[in-house]
């Protein structure tokens, strides 16, 4: 990758001109600008460099900079950060920061990476990763969050924020399409959005519009029929009010309705198909259809004493799916779901300063109902009989928090961190196994037995309570430096499983769990050190951390291929294990018209004790313990280089090339499941026109057509050769054995694919 930014540099710099000549605000001169952050959730936002918090922000120039339509296009801009949709199905967040998150499409499973919208916390997976637009800024906070943002911010959190309703008439509207090069897969994929925004009542009530649609053909060619794979329509509608009741009093009102239909997940058997190709052969295509209804209601009122906030948020999400599990050209086991989550949530904090001290203090309250229903249909080893499972899981869920936190200035340069928050959790489950039955029923009808634990399933309630407390230390001698330590405690909650496949799951969870049925808290210790530079100049920036994490009770869905249900999976508190890092972030501006930046991320992750058969081999031993924990790629690196031409009359050329590598990683706990490694080389030039308010652009993604899968889990089903006539084989184990389909237990994995290499083109005008 080296030689090709090299080669594109005096290219670049071949078209610079004076700083005179330059337009007044450059696309890069805003990229440099001071970014702001509402991580601390103080009274306003602040620099980006002056938290003591390891979180990279990227404001409207920037995501419209790196083409961003879903959280998952972020992935490769940041450290030690994967944001994957799991692709089991489409939309579902797989999220992982600092090596902790999951390798889960079970509704029941909650992240160890929260996301949150306008500052309401999302409290399912399901539907996070789809398109998004008329964003005014994300932030991504690495490192647990547990004070400020509560639990299930283990690995960190996600802060998006949408734009706000404006004062002044502003609208904008944007078209692309985009679409596979080099290969005959695929088809057109074509977005339209714009928004309106502007005063109701002059200075008293602003409102803003927004709507947005996305068409694509699909981009994988399903070679069982010949059909392109992967169609899709998704539309979003968005509107927004602010009313200004005085000076000090202000009531800002989203909400938005999404909607998305399309076929299935587009599952590669890769017993069938080599690893670093596209194809697949589905003899279902399947399909997704999802609506969600998303609303806050946010109040500030501005005091002699301090900023009072209020944001109520709520949230109904439903999903159908149908997948072809076995990603194989012939039924062998099929998959269909039914999903709904109702949630509301408040959370009213108190922020000032007060002498030498911000302060920050707060309660929330978060409500959620949520069920899912799963039929599954398949051979039975004699690959003749068919075999029907139904169940699923109910759940009642309820956190209620209070929290704190004071920054204290004990001198000019050096600032005390101390911060808490008490939380207590009830769940209310009821689970029905996935598991044959007389007559198939179900969860969401309420039709399906969950009383006996030895036979159809269990009802259980559980609690948790908690202090996830925070200590630090702030020193900045100078402008230019900010250096802080500090110690911060998470949990990620404990439950139930949703996809409990039969009695002996639980049962044998009892006995190992000591009488819960419900896993117990994962909690995470982080002691982390970090540092902010700058140079006098105002040219370069340095941010860096090194950072350990103990984990306990760390909790993992095994995956465990079963002739007789498919795929079991378990949910359990395996391990305890470590994880050190180190992550560097840098830009510096070498001209006028040309800004580089750089990013690194390392980790080293290992079980310090293993309590549970990880390894699937009968016994728990050593050999679990040098398993590699999923999920922690040992390094992540990327640079980019960002130009602008300048052409006087004939407007600006901006120019961008991305690189970011990350390497192989273990995908299932058992590693027979795992992620290739992946070279991302992404581009973008946009011309802004001299027509005011006009740009177009044409851009590339995984310009080397690189092949990631959301997921790689083991099934039972596969095939004695490869298509090409080779064996089939799954990927190696960390022993580097490997098993034959066909011969012992036959089984392969399955995962579902990302797109490849891609070309767009896009016009934007706003007025």
């Amino acid at each position: 990758m080296i030689p090709t930014l090299a080669a594109a540099l005096p290219l670049w710099l071949t078209a610079t001109t004076s700083a005179a000549d330059m337009r007044e605000s450059s696309q890069i001169d805003q990229l440099t600008d001071i970014v702001t952050v509402a991580a601390t959730k103080r009274q306003n936002p602040e620099d980006l460099q002056t938290v003591p918090l390891a979180v990279t922000a990227f404001d409207e120039v920037a995501l419209d900079a790196l083409n961003v339509r879903d959280l998952e296009d972020l992935t490769f801009s940041v450290p030690n950060v994967s944001l994957d949709d799991i692709g089991t199905f489409r939309g579902h967040a797989n999220f992982t920061i600092r090596g902790l998150g999951i390798n889960s499409s079970i509704g029941s499973v909650d992240p160890a990476v929260g996301v949150f919208i306008d500052g309401v916390y999302l409290g399912i997976n399901a539907g996070i990763v789809f398109d998004m637009f008329d964003l005014e800024s994300v932030e991504i906070l690495r490192g647990p969050q547990g004070t400020l943002f509560g639990r299930n911010t283990t690995g960190g959190a996600v802060l998006i924020n949408t734009q706000n309703p404006t004062d002044t008439f502003e609208a904008k509207a944007r078209v692309a399409v985009e679409t596979p090069v080099g290969n005959d897969r695929g088809g057109i994929n074509s977005f339209a959005m714009g928004t309106v925004s502007g005063p109701i009542i002059k200075g008293k009530l602003h409102g803003k519009f927004g709507a947005y649609l996305n068409r694509d053909e699909g981009y994988f060619e399903n070679q069982f029929n010949g059909n392109d794979f992967g169609e899709a329509t998704t539309s979003i509608l968005r509107g927004g009010l602010e009313w200004k009741a005085s000076e000090t009093f202000t009531v800002l009102l989203k909400a938005d309705y999404f909607d998305t239909e399309g076929d299935g997940n587009p599952s590669q058997n890769r017993g069938l198909f080599e690893r670093d190709n596209f194809d697949l052969s589905l003899d279902e295509p399947g399909f997704i259809e999802a609506q969600a209804i998303t609303a806050s209601l946010r109040t500030d009122w501005q005091t002699r004493i301090g900023t009072f906030t209020n944001i109520y948020g709520y949230r109904d999400y439903q999903q159908d799916t149908l997948n072809d599990v076995d990603g194989t050209p012939i039924f062998s086991f099929n998959s269909d779901t039914q999903t709904e989550q109702e949630q509301f949530s408040s959370e009213l904090r108190y922020a000032t300063r007060w002498g030498r001290a911000d302060i920050v203090l707060g309660t929330f309250y978060f409500d959620q109902d949520s069920a899912v229903n799963e039929n599954r249909t398949f051979l039975l080893t004699d690959r003749v009989s068919v075999a029907q499972s139904t169940g699923g899981g109910r759940q009642d869920h309820t956190v209620t928090s209070i929290f704190g936190q004071v920054d204290y200035d004990l001198t000019t340069e050096l600032t005390l961190i101390a911060g808490a928050r008490w939380s207590r959790e009830e769940k209310a489950a009821t689970i029905a196994y996935v598991q044959g039955r007389p007559e198939p029923c179900d969860v969401l009808e309420n039709t399906c037995a969950a009383d006996d634990i030895a036979t159809d399933g269990f009802r259980d309630r559980d609690e948790w309570q908690n202090i996830s407390p925070k200590f630090g230390l702030q020193w900045t001698p100078d402008k230019t430096v900010n250096l802080y330590a500090t110690f911060t405690r998470g949990f990620r909650s404990g439950g139930y499983n949703f996809r409990t496949t039969g009695p002996s799951a639980p049962l044998n969870l009892i006995a190992a769990q000591g009488g819960d049925i419900a896993t117990d808290e994962e909690i995470t210790n982080s002691y982390e050190i970090g540092m902010k530079l700058q140079t006098p100049d105002g040219r370069g920036q340095f941010n860096g951390a090194f950072f350990v994490m103990d984990v306990d009770d760390m909790q993992r869905e095994v995956n465990v291929s079963d002739p007789e249900a498919g795929i079991a999976q378990v949910i359990v508190n395996t391990a305890d294990a470590t994880i050190t890092g180190v992550e560097f972030e840098a830009q510096y501006r070498l001209f006028q018209d040309l800004l580089v930046t750089f990013n690194y991320g390392h980790l080293d992750a290992e079980y310090d004790s293993v309590r549970f058969d990880i390894s699937t081999d009968g016994v728990v031993d050593d050999q679990d313990t040098q398993l590699a924990i999923p999920r922690v790629p040992e390094n992540t690196y990327g640079a980019s280089l960002i130009h602008e031409a300048h052409f006087g009359a004939q407007g600006t050329v901006v120019s961008r090339l991305s690189f970011q590598h990350r390497d192989r990683l273990a995908y299932t706990d058992s590693n027979f499941g795992f992620i290739q490694d992946i070279d991302a080389l992404d581009f973008d030039v946009t011309w802004i026109t001299p027509w005011d308010g006009l740009q177009l652009s044409v851009y590339g993604a995984n310009m080397l057509d690189q092949v990631q899968a959301g997921g790689d889990s083991q099934i039972p089903f596969g095939g004695t050769t490869r298509l090409d006539g080779s064996i089939a084989t799954t990927g190696p184990r960390s022993n580097g054995t490997n098993e034959v389909f066909g011969t012992n237990p036959a089984f392969g994995t399955i995962s579902p694919l990302k797109k490849g290499r891609l070309i767009g083109l896009e016009a934007t005008y706003r007025f």
